[in-house]
């Protein structure tokens, strides 16, 4: 056997070596994130990925910032707030398994006229995945991501735990995180009190907490809030 014959093989068996060691750490990390998928089938959440990041830019101003949140369970959340996201953000959440494609159509549809992207067609599920879990970054590997834990969530869980955890950890505003925390926020009252049009106002914020914090008078969010009001009660809710 020639030496160059002999050090394309050696180099044959580094790859295989190091491809194997790839794979074994992915699907270590793909169990990682399967096991923190389970225990919080069952256990809320007391901090996700997005409290993480947010807590952290808090504190580069101030040490001591902390985040306003609070859990409240599912059966205590105003109804009207559990259509008013689910007209807002994800119409067909009761009828897909995690993806709905023809929202992605959609967007993509959109993105293509904007000659931007202004839509992206995350339901629920994918915007709860990407939140518990991962970071705001727009690569094709933390969509790719978001899409097998989407996936992890929808397998394990129920509807109506998916729904109860998303109104608990979204955003809603600097450093605001839940349903509970909102409702007294802009409202003064629990998430267990808040109207049909309170619930409409807080999921017109959804797609832009932090802005929609500071312009609370957009024609913007009371165009949009006024359109969710409309269509909320044909929502269905687990």
């Amino acid at each position: 056997m020639s030496r160059g014959t002999t050090r394309l093989l050696t180099l044959v068996r580094w790859f295989k070596r190091a491809l194997l060691a790839v794979l074994t750490l992915v699907l270590l990390y793909e169990g990682w994130l399967f096991g923190w998928v389970l225990w919080w089938r069952t256990i809320n959440p007391d901090m996700t990925r997005f409290m993480e990041l947010r807590l952290d830019a808090l504190r580069a101003n101030d040490p001591k910032a902390t985040l306003q949140q609070g859990w409240v369970d599912y059966e205590r959340i105003s109804p009207h707030l559990k259509r008013a996201l689910i007209a807002a953000e994800d119409s067909r959440f009761m009828q897909h398994d995690g993806f709905d494609w023809d929202g992605i159509e959609k967007a993509l549809a959109r993105n293509r006229r904007r000659g931007k992207i202004v839509a992206g067609g995350s339901t629920i599920s994918q915007q709860l995945a990407k939140n518990l879990l991962l970071t705001p970054d727009k690569t094709l590997w933390r969509k790719a991501q978001e899409a097998v834990i989407t996936l992890m969530i929808e397998t394990t869980w129920s509807k109506r735990r998916i729904l109860e955890v998303y109104l608990n950890v979204i955003e809603w505003g600097n450093g605001i995180f839940g349903a509970e925390a909102a409702a007294w926020h802009y409202f003064g009252v629990s998430a267990t009190q808040l109207s049909a049009e309170q619930a409409a106002r807080l999921a017109a914020m959804v797609p832009r907490p932090r802005y929609f914090n500071t312009h609370r008078t957009s024609p913007m969010l009371a165009a949009r809030s006024e359109s969710i009001r409309r269509h909320m009660s044909a929502a269905p809710i687990p």
